[in-house]
């Protein structure tokens, strides 16, 4: 997406049509709008989002211009309107918002009904088309989705906290962010509409399709596999809200920490406390890892463990099972009665009663089915092989896991004991009291969101091998019925696209975040060059790391500051619009995307000259646009740094508190 130019009119300081035209050249691709603070840069740079979205963060909701509706007489009405030209899949859109408003009779200015929100196109025969007044919303969100907007038109008070959000990991819609700007949404849409939806999907929808009949057997296991679904979907409802929860809780006792450390008299206590939390929190994640696999081995394993000694003495019983088949492949006991019937062998040899070929027909009858069971013994006897080989290893990797589980009780309680005396002192200390209490509080919470979830877990793994049962007796079952089996058919395509679909998914956003997390780095050391390193996690939160240690969920000294805050945000959105960019017109559908402009107001405020230095340099080689509102101090060294990457220069020309006219510089 570049954009093209705005044009406001009426809108907050700008009295009648304000006019700017952003530069659009690969080389020459920044736009500068100056202006000294109170001059309406903010005001400017909002008009962006009212007229994309319909929002805006002023305080007074009212967007006419004062200067225009001072002059308005009672029942007059004016008309707020922005309008913004931008290009999109090299398609150009005119996107328009206006907003009536009216003065009453004790000047009063309201806004007269909803504002109006228009969105045309040049049609490739150069005709102009209109989007349906129904899909406008619809194809803005195509264009660039409100929530992630904010990744590409943001201030420098904004800026800061989402740096904060993202270096923590408690940006709700972060990792939806990146996936989305990156081209991997409509691959999760797809796979959503195959399973995701719950009895909305089109699996969810072929299990509710299925019919039972007069089977009454067939009857109980729809309704317990629609039981199980609705089940699993409950718990993974359930434990996402405990995960916000959590994240909830773990940043109030990030806060509460913080807050008691402060008082140099606990700094001591509250260090060790934080380590013993650690390797309290280090025993819990292994004890569930360790205690998961326990029984995963033992599920899959352990029936065959304990009937291993009675399989092998049944294989020493059988080794002579080859010997009883002597009968003839597809040759029955029906067979030897036709033939006997008959009167002829299948060779034309007559078979009389008592003759040779009489009494050979007859032996033969105890070795062919019924009575044959050799080639049974001979299956069961590779089933029992099979099974027992399996399991060569169970015993003794049950035992290690059991004798770390008997350590793991001890090693707590000592730990445990050792916390819980620290606290205790940190209890009586003054002026940390009340805090620690609320830390307890919130440990509390989360201990009892963990104990929950693991139980959730549990009966949610219970829950899934009973539906994977009774989905394969179903699948047995419905081959009877001829809609059934129509219907297992289509629901076992389906099962087999989404796990393709989800399997190419998972190894494509794997190489996209480990691409993402090296360019975001990259670019962060180029912009704060402070001995530090950014990673992202499987959630794609942002980890701040120096020397080594973690910044994330890590209580140590690692320096945080603005200047820190709005590097990770400048490198994250750098980075993703430098992959967004090198994506373009990929032959790899999956990862198929745009580069998205960078609306900035005030972003280097927080900078010094060295860093600004850095920024300006490294940011128009990756955007395609950029588009800064800044003010007269930053905006030299912009202009130093910049150098011939500007293209446009506008100004802000302030005449009253409430009128301000813009015009173009050079």
């Amino acid at each position: 997406m570049l954009l093209k130019s705005i044009k406001v009119k009426d809108f907050r300081q700008f009295k009648g049509e304000q006019y700017v035209s952003f530069s659009t050249d690969p080389e020459r691709n920044v736009t500068i709008i100056q202006g000294d603070n109170g001059a309406g840069k903010t005001s400017f740079a909002q008009a962006f989002r009212w007229c994309l979205y319909g929002e805006t963060d002023f305080s007074n909701k009212t967007l006419l211009s004062m200067a225009v509706s001072d002059q308005m007489l009672p029942g007059d009405e004016k008309d707020v309107q922005v309008e913004i030209c931008l290009v999109h899949n090299d398609i150009e859109y005119t996107v328009t918002r206006r907003q009536r408003y009216k003065k009453d009779t004790a000047n009063r200015i309201s806004n007269s009904g909803r504002n109006k929100f228009v969105i045309s196109y040049k049609k490739s025969d150069g005709n102009t088309e209109y989007v349906p007044e129904l899909e406008t919303e619809l194809k803005m969100k195509e264009i660039l989705p409100a929530d992630l907007s904010r990744y590409f038109f943001f201030d420098g008070e904004h800026i800061d906290h989402m740096g904060k959000e993202i270096r923590n990991g408690r940006s709700s819609d972060f990792a939806d962010a990146v996936r989305s700007l990156l081209g991997l949404n409509a691959f999760i849409a797809t796979l959503n509409h195959l399973k995701g939806n719950g009895k909305n999907s089109v699996i969810g929808r072929y299990n509710e399709s299925y019919n039972a009949g007069a089977d009454e057997t067939l009857s109980q296991l729809i309704k317990n596999i629609n039981s199980y679904n609705e089940r699993i979907s409950a718990i993974d409802k359930r434990l996402n809200e405990l995960e916000q929860q959590d994240a909830f809780a773990n940043d109030k006792c990030q806060q509460l920490r913080l807050r008691i450390e402060k008082n140099q008299d606990s700094k001591e206590l509250a260090e060790e406390r934080n380590k013993l939390e650690k390797e309290l929190a280090g025993l819990e994640v292994t004890k569930k890892e360790k205690t998961g696999l326990l029984l995963k081995n033992f599920n899959a394993h352990a029936p065959r463990y304990f009937s291993k000694k009675m399989m092998k003495d049944a294989l020493e019983l059988l080794k002579s099972a080859e010997q009883l088949d002597k009968g003839i492949p597809d040759v029955t006991a029906k067979t030897i009665d036709y033939l006997l019937a008959r009167g002829y062998c299948l060779c034309g040899h007559k078979i009389e009663i008592g003759d040779d070929a009489f009494n050979a027909l007859n032996k033969l009858r105890d070795f062919i089915p019924p009575k044959s069971i050799g080639s049974l013994i001979s299956d069961f006897s590779s089933s029992c092989q099979e099974k027992t080989a399996s399991t060569s290893s169970f015993f003794d990797n049950f035992q290690d896991i059991i004798k770390f589980i008997r350590e793991f009780d001890n090693n707590r309680n000592t730990l445990e004991d050792r916390l819980k005396k620290i606290k205790e002192r940190l209890l009586g200390m003054e002026n940390v009291g009340a805090l620690q209490q609320e830390l307890t509080n919130y440990e509390r919470d989360i201990r009892k969101n963990s104990d929950e979830r693991d139980n959730l877990n549990q009966e949610k793994g219970v829950a899934q091998s009973k539906l994977q049962s009774d989905e394969e007796k179903r699948s047995s079952l419905a081959i009877g019925d001829a809609n059934n089996r129509k219907i297992e058919t289509y629901r076992a395509y389906a099962e087999y696209m989404y796990n393709t679909l989800k399997q190419e998914y998972d190894i494509k956003e794997t190489e996209t975040r480990e691409q993402l997390a090296k360019t975001v780095n990259t670019i962060f050391k180029k912009i704060y060059n402070g001995g530090f390193s950014l990673s992202l996690d499987a959630k794609y939160n942002i980890i701040l790391t120096a020397d080594g240690r973690s910044k994330a969920n890590d209580d140590d000294n690692i320096e945080t500051s603005t200047a820190q805050s709005i590097s990770i945000i400048f490198a994250f959105i750098a980075g993703v619009i430098k992959m967004a960019k090198e994506n373009q017109g990929s032959d790899e559908r999956l990862a198929q995307t745009e580069p998205y402009p960078l609306v900035m107001d005030a972003p280097l405020s927080a900078f010094d000259e060295k860093r600004i230095d850095t920024v300006c340099d490294v940011l128009p080689k990756i955007a395609e646009q950029i588009i800064i509102f800044i003010n007269p101090k930053d905006g030299k060294l912009a202009e130093d740094n910049l150098g011939l990457r500007i293209a446009k220069r506008y100004t802000f020309t302030k005449k009253t508190e409430f009128e301000t006219d813009l015009m173009e510089v050079g």
